[in-house]
């Protein structure tokens, strides 16, 4: 028997095995798979089914929403849905794993005892109603002028001037000779009657007495101690009744004129109290309140003056010194706050974005007040307890494109045509947007907007793709056509990209 036929026999139906065992496998693990794979994406769908589907939008233009989903009008891409559960009516929901890289972090409204005030700037002047006015009753001449200069300081009691009155000589002389004649005690009378009337001191009178001379030089002195603030005479002059020759001004006791801003000046009232620091020294405190407030409101700095007396005994002030003032009520009032950083200040309103029991983020308008610290009051628009995002608003606003929400704030209804309103003041200040300028060429002109197939826009971190940009209005660019290469520029709105200009640069070949 030939052996050879039956080895290859054998060896056949070995290799035959072998294959049949090695089928087996890749066809069971490939059956694995599939499996696998379908009940995947059999759970992907019923998870995508389970979820309803608000709109479809561009992320770009987020503003135009889209009831099916299909390609995009403004950009090479398809439409991204908006779940309801990401999104409501007035607000946008965003993953946790995303707040924490935004760097997300919230606040919550709280209600504390923030005293009734504001900070400003006061400055020192001299407290007029103390100041001593030196003036002549008689017509005289300056004799000799102690205090000689403006701001000199002077004591009580010190002489401010000698007055030479050439009028006192007649009156005195008539009195000395009826006295040496030994007329009787009624002429006398008569006669001490006349000097006095003619403003001649007690004092010089009984020296009349005593030394039996004529006395014509009156020295006038200082009421109290204090500078010289007015000095309107010279040695020589000629002096009138009622004239004032100088004017003294004490410094034991300062007005504070506190500056107080417009936009503040409700706040204001008399009796509020005043700690004030001086600018050169900032450990130096000096209280007091308000006496008065000025009726009148400075038209160069647009301020409200407010007046208190402060103490200067020990004489750490001078009049025009700069003081840091903080005024504010004898008792706290109750108020809702926020931190300072969680408001959103547009110019017309201000926002605060709410984070909603269901975490979703919606934008809020506030009235605000004064500034408590680092807080800031609220008036109006937010309840305590309630979270507020504190940072990152601006991340969110990018990210989530809260731009289409915040226009939609509060208006229904009959605030339709405000909101219009708002919408196109909007779109006025997107004026100042930054611009970008690229090349490409025109595929498509409609009356609404240009379609180009443009190079990249590294400013924007685009590549090169096809997208429609927004004309201005609908004759706008009508000296260009299709097929053209153009260089153009554009910027941002809150409906998309806007083209501010377009220039041919001639046909493509």
């Amino acid at each position: 028997m030939n052996p050879k036929p039956l080895v290859r026999a054998v060896a056949a139906l070995a290799a035959g095995a072998t294959l049949l065992g090695t089928g087996y496998v890749a066809g069971s693990r490939h059956a694995s798979s599939a499996t696998s794979a379908t009940s995947a994406s059999v759970e992907h769908s019923d998870t995508d089914a389970a979820r309803k589907v608000l709109y479809w939008h561009d992320p770009m233009v987020p503003n135009q929403h889209f009831d099916k989903p299909g390609k995009s009008p403004f950009m090479d891409m398809q439409l991204q849905p908006v779940y309801a559960d990401a999104a409501g009516p007035d607000g946008i929901k965003i993953d946790p794993t995303l707040q924490q890289n935004l760097g997300v972090r919230y606040a919550t409204v709280q209600r504390v005892n923030a005293p009734d005030g504001f900070d400003a700037i006061g400055t020192t002047q001299f407290d007029e109603s103390s100041a001593d006015v030196v003036q002549s009753r008689v017509t005289g001449y300056i004799d000799r002028l102690e205090a000689n200069a403006p701001m000199q300081h002077i004591a009580k009691g010190a002489p401010v001037a000698s007055l030479y009155v050439p009028d006192w000589l007649a009156p005195q002389e008539e009195y000395l000779a009826l006295r040496r004649s030994g007329m009787d005690a009624s002429l006398l009378a008569a006669a001490r009657a006349r000097m006095k009337a003619l403003s001649i001191p007690d004092a010089l009178v009984a020296a009349l007495d005593r030394t039996g001379q004529v006395q014509t030089h009156l020295t006038l002195t200082a009421a109290e101690t204090g500078v010289l603030s007015e000095l309107n005479v010279r040695e020589g002059a000629m002096v009138t009744p009622g004239q004032t020759i100088a004017k003294i001004t004490g410094l034991s006791k300062l007005w504070l004129i506190v500056e107080i801003p417009e936009s503040l000046a409700l706040q204001a009232r008399p009796g509020m109290s005043v700690d004030a620091i001086a600018a050169a020294d900032g450990a130096q405190h000096f209280s007091g309140r308000i006496r008065e407030i000025l009726p009148a409101i400075s038209a160069d700095s647009r301020t409200l003056q407010a007046r208190l007396e402060i103490d200067n005994a020990q004489s750490k002030l001078t009049p025009g010194m700069l003081m840091r003032v903080r005024v504010s009520s004898a008792a706290p009032s109750t108020q809702l706050v926020v931190p300072s950083e969680a408001v959103i200040t547009t110019g017309k309103r201000s926002l605060v974005i709410v984070r909603g029991d269901d975490g979703q983020m919606r934008p809020v308008e506030v009235a605000t007040g004064r500034d408590a610290g680092s807080n800031t009051v609220i008036a109006s628009g937010l309840t305590e307890g309630q979270q507020v995002v504190a940072s990152g608003q601006f991340l969110i606003d990018s990210e989530a494109s809260l731009k289409s929400v915040l226009p939609r704030l509060g208006a229904s209804g009959a605030d339709a045509a405000s909101s219009a309103t708002s919408n196109a003041a909007s779109n006025a200040a997107s004026s100042t947007a930054p611009g970008y300028e690229t090349t490409g060429k025109i595929e498509k002109i409609t009356p609404e907007t240009i379609t180009l197939s443009h190079q990249p826009v590294p400013a924007l971190h685009w590549s090169a793709m096809t997208m429609a940009f927004a004309k201005p209005s609908a004759d706008a660019f009508a000296d260009i056509h299709t097929g053209e290469t153009v260089r153009f520029a554009f910027r941002q709105t809150d409906s998309g990209y806007q083209l501010t200009k377009v220039e041919p640069l001639g046909a493509q070949p």
